[in-house]
């Protein structure tokens, strides 16, 4: 089985030995040509590379959808990568044998979910970012794939989901995936007046998308499993909790 996991990276940072399963991308390489000619660049072939800074890593996984020959797409961050363990080791990261075993319960492998415990999905997002582009994708979804309207309703409600983006799909799954995502954010990118945006939230696509995975794999009762995912840097806990409550007290702030 052929299995290619991207390594989304926009600057110089040490990847996986395993360049057999591991391939480093740099997304965004159009608008950066001269830098880590070492990196596959999301640029190549059919590409929405221009489109980085409002889709993130999603120009890495539409470029993999539309060019990369392989039996699964995984898709991980230089600084957060799926794990059976927790350590910050760049040796003890998935395997090919680790992947090809989940894959014989699952179709597509995820890191755990996300919880906020105090907060839904949707208060969370708006509490951090502008309301209207998932007011506007709820349209969409309503309009194009109205079957999807009921479970995306369901999932903003919640209170955990799948983040970041990042999966191991085998490959008819991530085709599916893939057709049904971006023909959404296409069309919420024609109705989405970004202009006025600072440059963090013009990365809206990118971060609507990482709410659209859960209600896609529900609707289709895609079989799934999870494993732990690994943050490769120290965090500072005592930050990111003091931006929470902030965010919770005061709210977005356009």
């Amino acid at each position: 089985m052929k299995i290619k996991i991207l390594v989304a990276a926009h600057k110089n940072y040490e990847m996986p030995k395993n360049r057999e399963l591991y391939l480093p991308i740099f997304v965004g390489k159009t608008l950066h040509p001269d830098v880590n000619e070492s990196f596959q660049g999301d640029n190549t072939g059919d590409n929405i590379s221009e489109k980085n800074p409002n889709y993130n890593e999603l120009t890495a996984i539409y470029w993999a959808w539309k060019n990369l020959d392989a039996d699964a797409v995984g898709l991980v961050h230089y600084r957060r990568y799926l794990s059976l363990n927790k350590k910050k080791d760049l040796n003890a990261v998935l395997t090919k044998a680790d992947v090809e075993k989940l894959f014989q319960k699952a179709d597509v492998i995820l890191p755990q979910k996300r919880r906020y415990y105090v907060e839904t999905n949707y208060s969370h997002y708006v509490h951090a970012h502008h309301a209207e582009p998932l007011k506007i994708t709820r349209d969409v979804i309503g309009t194009k794939f109205a079957v999807y309207l009921d479970e995306y309703d369901r999932v903003m409600n919640r209170r955990s989901a799948h983040m970041f983006n990042m999966f191991i799909m085998k490959r008819p799954q991530f085709d599916e995936y893939c057709e049904w995502l971006f023909d959404i954010l296409g069309e919420v990118e024609k109705r989405v007046d970004i202009r006025d945006y600072s440059d963090y939230e013009k990365r809206v696509f990118g971060f609507i998308s990482e709410l659209l995975l859960d209600v896609w794999l529900n609707v289709n009762q895609v079989r799934t499993t999870e494993v732990k995912y690994v943050f490769m840097e120290r965090q500072n806990w005592f930050v990111k909790g003091g931006k929470f409550l902030q965010r919770k007290l005061t709210g977005f702030k356009e």
